[in-house]
């Protein structure tokens, strides 16, 4: 059976995926908050969500149904309600909140790059805003249907842009269309021998076009690259006219206007179609875990790893918090928590930092990776752990999100947040954010990932109880404490979630004012009604 990529309107993936909440967490999330958690309440069906009415004229739809066709301009209430949010925590709260939401007055599905053309024009004539739609995982507002000064806005889903248009095997290049999804993209090269490598953790339900507009950097960037990196040509529609980008390996023609592309949340046009650099298919995986007596052996660790040649595909070290976490979640307790004890103890290790790692190759290539890289840990006091750990971590590296809605109805709140500075920096900003959040929640955990010779990835998950008397205040406290820290401790102020609403104050703190005024100036360039995704990014 083909796989569905809606998710349900009230959390991530769909009710088939997303099982029940272990006893373990609820056991382990009470000792660690005293306190009992409340009983579960369930999100509200679909027809018990109010929306604004659609402003949307019928003058308009019409000359957009002439466009793409009746069937693919959608006002009904379902269609509304699935393109009204991301997969933020305000947004999930807002959909449990009773209060009336915006949401995008119609839903339009173009076919090619030329409707996408056309609809933008209508736009600019009618003066309607634009929300380009790809899987709608976005966590920072992304996809939020803010009109700024326009009366309606339509939200445009990519979906029916789904093919793999050319496959260039000699020079590794792959053109997409933009509302292909990451296990499509994934199946149709895999029948042709290769790989893009692109695995975030909405690898399930995001696009490659959502993936080029946020800048994504997949699980396995250390070793594959962030999507940017393998982006080598794009077309973008804006409503001031067209960049057509061709693809190729370098330039030395001015600035990369292929960075204009990466990076642009839908506020300067809609992306239509890229070309990326593709590798051949693994022949081989394996997975790995391994444990470290601290968090800075760990990072120390993978650090020398990454300068020294060796890194893996997929690194990440897991601090203690999150390691216990980790284990608790998993059901790591009882009898069988005094057993892995044991055998940490036995091995020298009793706790630490928990550290993945996973190669990917042709058959033959990964054991001789796999021994440099075993070295230079153990160089560092790693103890193995064995593949088993390693392969139970990559079973379930995409079913995360729905432990947060778990225990979003049990009032809950689980967030997080990611940052990146240099490795002479790394334990400074994780001291100082870690800090921030613990002020505001009692569990806080982080992990390093994305590895580059210069420096890596943080990430930070924190669990709270909810306050019912303010939910949303109580999120956006701690959000800005955080966000005040990594500005503060020399972070960057989102390393793969991008700006969207939640981030876009914070963007002068690492563009400069200079900067911030250099991008709105392109913006007035290609989109000078200011139609495309208002509110976001500027």
């Amino acid at each position: 059976m083909a796989q569905s990529f809606e998710m349900r309107f009230s959390g991530w993936g769909v009710d088939a995926d997303a099982g029940e909440l272990s006893p373990h967490v609820v056991d382990w999330l009470e000792s660690r908050f005293h306190r009992t958690l409340a009983p579960r309440v369930a999100p509200p069906k679909p027809d018990a969500v109010r929306l604004r009415k659609s402003k949307l004229s019928g003058k308009a739809a019409s000359k957009l149904a002439e466009r793409v066709g009746a069937d693919n301009v959608r006002t009904d209430h379902a269609s509304r309600l699935l393109h009204c949010a991301g997969k933020g925590y305000p947004d999930l709260l807002a959909m449990r909140s009773g209060a009336r939401l915006a949401a995008p007055d119609a839903v339009v599905y173009p076919a090619c790059h030329d409707e996408v053309r056309s609809i933008i024009d209508l736009c600019g004539r009618e003066g309607i805003a634009i929300v380009p739609f790809g899987g709608g995982t976005s966590v920072v507002g992304g996809v939020s249907p803010i009109r700024g000064g326009f009366e309606s806005v339509i939200s445009l889903d990519m979906q029916r842009m789904r093919g793999l248009v050319k496959l260039d095997e000699a020079s590794r290049i792959g053109v997409f269309g933009a509302g292909l999804h990451g296990p499509e993209l994934e199946h149709l090269l895999r029948a042709r021998g290769f790989t893009l490598g692109h695995f975030p953790q909405s690898f399930e339900y995001s696009t490659v076009g959502g993936w080029v507009a946020t800048r994504s950097a997949g699980q396995a960037s250390s070793g594959y690259g962030r999507i940017d990196e393998k982006l080598l040509g794009a077309r973008l529609v804006a409503p001031a006219g067209e960049l057509d980008l061709a693809a190729r390996p370098a330039s030395a023609a001015g600035p990369d206007l292929r960075a204009i592309v990466a990076g642009s949340e839908g506020a300067l046009g809609v992306i239509t179609e890229v070309s990326l650099s593709v590798s051949p298919a693994p022949e081989v995986t394996r997975y790995e875990a391994l444990m470290m007596p601290t968090f800075e052996d760990g990072a120390n660790a993978v650090r020398a790893l990454e300068q020294e040649g060796v890194a893996p595909e997929i690194a990440r070290v897991s601090d203690a918090a999150e390691t216990e976490m980790g284990m608790a979640f998993a059901g790591v307790e009882g009898v069988k928590g005094k057993l892995l004890d044991g055998y940490l103890r036995g091995r020298g290790a009793g706790s630490g930092s928990l550290v993945i790692l996973g190669w990917e190759g042709a058959a033959g290539t990964i054991e001789p990776r796999r021994r440099e890289a075993l070295s230079v840990l153990k160089r560092h006091g790693a103890v193995g752990l064995g593949a088993g750990a390693g392969r139970t971590w990559a079973k379930h590296r995409f079913s995360t999100p729905y432990l947060r809605d778990h225990l979003i109805e049990r009032s809950v709140m689980v967030e997080t947040l990611e940052t990146s500075t240099t490795w002479a920096n790394l334990m400074n900003l994780y001291v100082g954010v870690g800090s921030a959040l613990a002020a505001h929640a009692p569990v806080v955990g982080c992990h390093i990932s994305h590895l580059y010779p210069s420096g890596a990835s943080l990430y930070f998950t924190f669990v709270a109880p909810q306050e019912h008397a303010d939910a949303h205040a109580q999120w956006q406290s701690v959000k800005h404490a955080a966000c005040r820290a990594i500005v503060e401790y020399g972070g960057t102020i989102t390393h793969h979630h991008a700006i969207g609403v939640d981030h876009r104050a914070y963007l002068v703190d690492e563009d400069g004012e200079t900067g911030v005024a250099a991008l709105q100036a392109l913006k007035n360039s290609l989109d000078p009604q200011g139609l495309m995704n208002p509110g976001k990014l500027l």
